[in-house]
């Protein structure tokens, strides 16, 4: 049927298996016949590595895609964070893609975005402040 070679404690042993008939097997080593009684197959779990499945991002020149976070009259935080710089103050026109303000998140810096034109009516952070997903930065009219 099938013929292995082991190495047990240095020495080499030859096994044939020649029969198996439910859970009794005739094998031979080095020549030499035996009987030998089969007990349950050891099966050996191998660990499964998940397959990591991401969407490309559609991003033009300069976007980030935390400005996807503003939504209304305000722009948002897509994440948790801390606010690193903010470039515009009370009054500022601003235009849609104009960077608003700089974002830490997850150990990346963040470029974040207006997603229209208006005027900034007021702005809610400071540099240094760390915000929480959905709180409001700044509020346009």
């Amino acid at each position: 049927m099938k013929t292995f070679k082991f190495t047990i404690n240095g020495q080499t042993y030859d096994v044939e298996i020649k029969q198996i008939e439910d859970n009794n097997a005739s094998i031979e080593v080095n020549g030499t016949e035996y009987n030998v009684q089969l007990h349950q197959e050891v099966k050996i779990a191998t660990p499964k590595t998940p397959k990591i499945v991401t969407k490309a991002a559609n991003l033009q020149d300069g976007e980030s895609f935390m400005k996807k976070a503003s939504a209304g009259s305000g722009i948002k935080s897509p994440l948790p964070g801390t606010i690193l710089e903010v470039n515009v103050s009370v009054g500022d026109t601003i235009k849609r893609g104009q960077k608003v303000l700089v974002m830490e998140a997850m150990k990346m810096h963040n470029d974040v975005l207006s997603e229209k034109d208006g005027v900034v009516k007021a702005v809610k952070v400071s540099a240094g402040q760390a915000v929480m997903e959905g709180d409001v930065l700044i509020e346009i009219a």
